[in-house]
């Protein structure tokens, strides 16, 4: 196997691109692409452009109507009415869109292969993580779930156990439904509560299809507001325990970097620095538990300056095996750079000032009374016991 990483990478993924003023702004993934060279990692791993997925891959999870209706509002914009989802405020159809989808789509699938054969021991699709389209319909911002094929690749390939964890803030849905009655996939997903948040799906009670693939869900839904300490703490009190249980042959993570106290759209109370944490822990954990095979997404993320190509680059850079120090001055010509295509000024360093993070392991015990700890309970209650597991 190699020891070197794949950044799955190709310029014409920034064609995904809804308009302007919409939150998905495609400068994102260009400037994370910048500062990833710009930090030489890209000297460090292998930057590899995938295909785009065909029509046979999109259909290990999409209907072939899905797919079709996507490609007649991608040739023709003008027509899409909001059938299977399109042309919508959320996701307005664009000329290009499905080849541009199915091209993120391509990476996310070149990942799974590269990992599953043994050509790269990691690797990083920060395009990808489209976790909410779902198998006849596009959602939130989300085309074709890259996230979903990129299992079901796996699954054809001949992966027995699968395990997917999800850190955006909001729920993975599209994948949670995709391999809903399948036990070979376990989908954890930690994102603020569905009370207060899109797409209000992702409570405790949803543990997979009664069966063979009751428990095979996992939902922790977080109190808005929920800061440093307590997602790391929510985060530990669940994954590990989970993928122990599990074995998984390979993990897929998902890194939306939207649960960040300047984003947007969401309202938990996360800093860069706890996203790095979270990362480096899903590199342990694949190591751990899944012989270092590590398939590694980007997704939601809305302060597309300040907080997402610093995040996706640590994530990157750790699975390139070459971590950049939280204290680590940002180069000025990639400050510049933003500057230019942006007017945001950029900040200074890899970090929000507070690495490293403290939080207070569950095995110290809990508080029941505590609404952070509540979430923590109702998760481990719903899923727990449905995999031989305390609660």
């Amino acid at each position: 196997m190699s020891g070197r990483a794949q950044l799955m990478w190709d310029e014409a993924v920034t064609g995904y691109d809804f308009g302007p003023g919409h939150p998905m702004d495609p400068v994102r993934l260009g400037l994370t692409r910048s500062l990833v060279g710009a930090f030489g990692l890209d000297q460090e791993l292998d930057v590899v452009a995938a295909k785009r997925a065909g029509d046979s891959t999109l259909r290990l999870v999409h209907r072939e109507d899905y797919v079709a209706a996507v490609k007649a509002v991608s040739e023709d914009p003008a027509s899409a009415r909001g059938e299977y989802g399109l042309g919508t405020e959320d996701d307005p159809a664009f000329a290009g869109m499905h080849e541009v989808s199915a091209l993120i789509a391509g990476q996310s699938v070149g990942a799974a292969e590269a990992v599953w054969r043994g050509d790269a021991l990691h690797a990083v699709n920060f395009a990808g993580g489209l976790h909410h389209a779902m198998p006849g319909g596009a959602s939130g911002f989300c085309i074709y779930n890259d996230a979903a094929l990129a299992i079901a690749r796996l699954l054809e390939l001949g992966a027995e156990r699968v395990a997917y964890v999800d850190v955006d803030v909001h729920h993975g849905d599209g994948v949670q439904a995709a391999f809903w009655e399948d036990p070979r996939v376990l989908t954890v997903s930690l994102h603020e509560h569905p009370r207060t948040l899109f797409p209000q799906t992702g409570w405790p009670e949803e543990t997979g299809a009664g069966g063979t693939a009751e428990g095979s869900a996992v939902n922790v839904a977080l109190p808005a507001g929920t800061g440093d300490a307590g997602w790391l703490r929510a985060f530990h009190a669940v994954v590990p325990e989970l993928l122990a249980e599990f074995r998984p042959q390979v993990l897929v993570t998902q890194h939306g970097a939207d649960t960040h106290f300047d984003d947007p759209l969401a309202h938990l109370a996360v800093s860069l620095d706890a996203q790095r944490a979270v990362q480096v822990a899903c590199h342990g954990l694949a190591h751990e538990h899944a012989d270092g095979r590590w398939v590694a997404l980007g997704g939601g993320g809305y302060a597309v300056v300040d907080v997402v190509p610093r995040s996706w680059t640590h994530l990157v850079a750790i699975a390139a095996g070459r971590p950049v120090e939280p204290a680590t001055p940002i180069p000025e010509s990639w400050r510049q750079e933003a500057y230019a295509r942006t007017r945001q000024l950029a900040p200074g360093r890899m970090t929000d000032g507070r690495w490293p993070v403290d939080w207070r392991g569950w095995e110290a015990g809990y508080d029941p009374a505590d609404r952070l700890d509540q979430a923590v309970l109702a998760a481990r209650r719903a899923a727990f016991p449905l995999r031989g597991l305390l609660p």
